[in-house]
């Protein structure tokens, strides 16, 4: 998530409104797909209903980031985001599953649909519900300058258009195909879990702590700017909540005070927090430049083959 999407009124009533445009769209078609049998619009209905109900772990998730740091909880509940990740990617599997199903099973066991003429004033309203919600979280998202709130817009509208493909099943049914229905509701299904993949990718990759190169390259070439700073030697980055921490390990001048360095070590940490607003905090290591780098740190009569120094 995007910080700047939590942290600013606009960007959490965005939130708000969604989910509760996406609720009533979602009560709307469960109504009608329960009075017409559609496999394709409960598909469609529990994509919807996914949808809304991701932004609740999120919800709680970034209260829990607000709290504290604790004695037992030293980094704070930053981590509680990539759990609410976890929890989110299991419930569009579940709802892919539970749609596959329904379809697969209406496959082999064709049922005679009802209400034709509702069924279709459900895709539509689908349609029109996502696109509401699309055109909201853009708007805002381009207000507040989040780029997270303006993919999901984005990701809002495709969702109109997979709710609008419930509309070519039911003529499809109309016209005489009954398997159209569940075809349309397999395709909806397929979809869903192409966003479960994407999805779970990138949260195992924060899970992991991995992050873009990038990041990593913006971080020495700011480090490196700074004056007094004669060499980058290591750069490591990790998750903490939706932010990023960084621990860098710079080069000075050997013959400077030990005051004179913490004094550069603080500049570095300033210009990263700055210039680069993904970053919740940075810890800056000192090295004299004639024995800079982690390798210098390493204590030889204290290793024992592969364990860590120390251990035996």
């Amino acid at each position: 998530m995007d910080p700047v999407l939590l942290t600013t009124q606009q960007g959490i009533r965005a939130v708000q409104w969604s989910f509760l445009a996406l609720v009533a769209t979602a009560l709307f078609q469960g109504v009608i797909v329960y009075l017409s049998g559609s496999v394709a619009l409960l598909s469609d209905t529990i994509h919807n209903v996914g949808d809304a109900a991701t932004a609740i772990p999120l919800w709680v998730a970034y209260r829990l980031a607000r709290v504290r740091p604790t004695r037992r909880f030293t980094y704070g509940y930053g981590r509680a985001e990539d759990l609410a990740g976890v929890v989110i990617i299991l419930t569009i599997v579940s709802s892919a599953v539970v749609a596959g199903y329904v379809s697969i099973d209406r496959l082999f066991h064709p049922q005679t649909i009802d209400h034709l003429g509702l069924v279709i004033l459900a895709s539509i309203v689908g349609f029109l519900g996502n696109e509401a919600v699309a055109v909201f979280r853009i708007r805002v998202g381009t207000q507040i300058g989040s780029a997270a709130l303006i993919a999901d817009g984005q990701h809002a509208r495709v969702d109109g258009l997979m709710s609008l493909a419930v509309l070519f099943g039911a003529l499809g049914v109309w016209l005489g195909y009954p398997l159209a229905d569940p075809a349309i509701g397999l395709a909806i299904t397929a979809t869903i879990l192409g966003i479960a993949w994407s999805s779970g990718k990138s949260v195992f990759t924060r899970l992991l702590d991995g992050v873009d190169p990038e990041v990593v390259d913006e971080i020495v070439q700011t480090a490196s700017r700074t004056e007094g700073i004669e060499d980058v030697t290591e750069v490591r980055v990790r998750w903490s909540g939706h932010r990023l921490h960084a621990e860098v390990n710079v080069a000075v001048n050997p013959a400077l005070s030990v005051e004179a360095g913490h004094e550069i070590a603080k500049e570095v940490r300033h210009q990263l927090l700055h210039r680069l607003q993904y970053l919740s905090n940075a810890s800056i290591h000192v090295d004299p430049s004639n024995v800079s780098g982690e390798e210098h740190h390493r204590i030889v009569e204290h290793g024992h083959g592969d364990l860590a120094d120390h251990s035996h």
